[in-house]
């Protein structure tokens, strides 16, 4: 999210949707290190100092400084998303080369593994997205179309992942197997048949039956759970259900997150239980709850720092999944006017923490209180 502290200081207005100029085409030149940048997209934020919120074309998002614009025009040209043709025209200059693309309704799948492997994901992803917009359409959530096809960079292997990876992830690539970046929209990650754990199988990955075979295995089922759990990001932040850059608290679209996170790779829908028990989620939770402390509800809605820290992210993970869970099954009109809240929130517009905690003791009452119904109903999960 480079860039956007500046921003933020000096937030001036919204422009999604505000007038006549909303949607029309901003071109805007750029100097950045060194280099100057043509971009061309939508308006979404002005700040009050002429820094820059530019969705392009491609969807990428571009925070830009005052110091940084060299030019900057609109025309009467309405906005419109790069065709699938152009999109990938331009994908192909930023990847390594020997990538190919395979497509599907949603998904544009750019990869340098196996086309069976990439028919794999495009299934697997399709799936989840279909079961993802049912489920939230039976709740009475309205979503939208995307307006971007949703790309998912795969690489052969790990190593070449990192390598590609390390520029927005730094170390962190050595040990993330997939991610859903906010400023590019898009998924990367790596052929999960190819780590060692299934070195023995890599004469076998030809088929998409034999690829469920290896990833279906119980050693495999983290593996594919970050990948389900990246690629549901995804969807949220292109169906409506959270936008880009806005404060959504983490615990909430990392709870949706982790709710979908447990594919049956043994269906062809994919997803047969939609909501089932996480256990490996629920496991860690329970042991936290050996030293969970009095605030740990309020701590997890508050802020961020949970999440951050190495020392706790895994019991923020846990509890985020635990509350969400009981959330969506004993409060699920409260759920829905919550969801429907931060939906609304707009790019750049961040909330203390005290607001945090009243939008949603507004919505949901008495922390104390809730707090103990959680626990009473988490206690009887099975």
């Amino acid at each position: 999210m480079r860039n956007t502290i500046c921003l933020v200081a000096a937030l001036l207005v919204s422009c999604l949707g505000c007038g006549s100029q909303a949607f029309a085409l901003e071109h805007v030149l750029l100097r950045r290190e060194g280099k100057e940048l043509q971009v061309d997209g939508r308006l979404l934020v002005k700040a009050q100092d002429g820094g820059l919120l530019i969705l392009a074309r491609d969807g990428v998002l571009w925070a830009i400084t005052p110091d940084e614009q060299v030019k900057h025009a609109a025309d009467k040209v309405p906005f419109e998303p790069l065709s699938r043709d152009e999109l990938w025209a331009r994908l192909k200059q930023k990847l390594p080369r020997g990538f190919d693309v395979h497509q599907t309704a949603h998904y544009m799948i750019c990869h340098n593994t196996s086309r069976a492997y990439a028919q794999w994901c495009g299934s697997l992803f399709e799936r989840l997205y279909m079961a993802f917009t049912n489920y939230w359409s039976r709740k009475g959530f309205e979503l939208r179309r995307p307006e971007f096809p949703l790309v998912a960079v795969v690489f052969s292997d790990a190593r070449s992942y990192g390598t590609f990876s390390r520029a927005e992830l730094g170390e962190a690539a050595a040990s993330i197997v997939g991610y859903y970046s906010l400023e590019t929209n898009r998924m990367t990650m790596y052929d999960l048949t190819g780590i060692e754990a299934f070195a023995r199988f890599q004469n076998q990955r030809n088929t998409t039956a034999q690829i469920n075979r290896i990833l279906a295995r119980p050693e495999a089922s983290h593996t594919v759970a970050t990948i389900v759990h990246e690629a549901t990001h995804q969807i949220a932040f292109n169906c409506g259900l959270h936008a880009r850059y806005s404060d959504c608290p983490r615990w909430f679209s990392e709870g949706i997150a982790v709710y979908f996170e447990t594919p049956d790779l043994s269906s062809s829908k994919g997803w047969r239980n939609i909501g089932g028990v996480n256990r490996p989620r629920l496991t860690r939770f329970r042991l936290y709850l050996r030293h969970r402390p009095a605030d740990s509800l309020v701590t997890l809605i508050r802020d961020s720092k949970r999440f951050t820290d190495s020392q706790q992210s895994l019991d923020a993970y846990a509890e985020t999944w635990a509350l969400t869970y009981f959330l969506i099954r004993q409060r699920p009109k409260q759920y829905i006017e919550y969801l429907k809240l931060l939906s609304e929130k707009k790019p750049l517009v961040w909330d203390t923490p005290e607001r945090r905690v009243k939008e949603f003791t507004d919505v949901f009452g008495d922390l104390k209180r809730l707090d103990f119904e959680f626990l009473r109903y988490i206690q009887r999960v099975r």
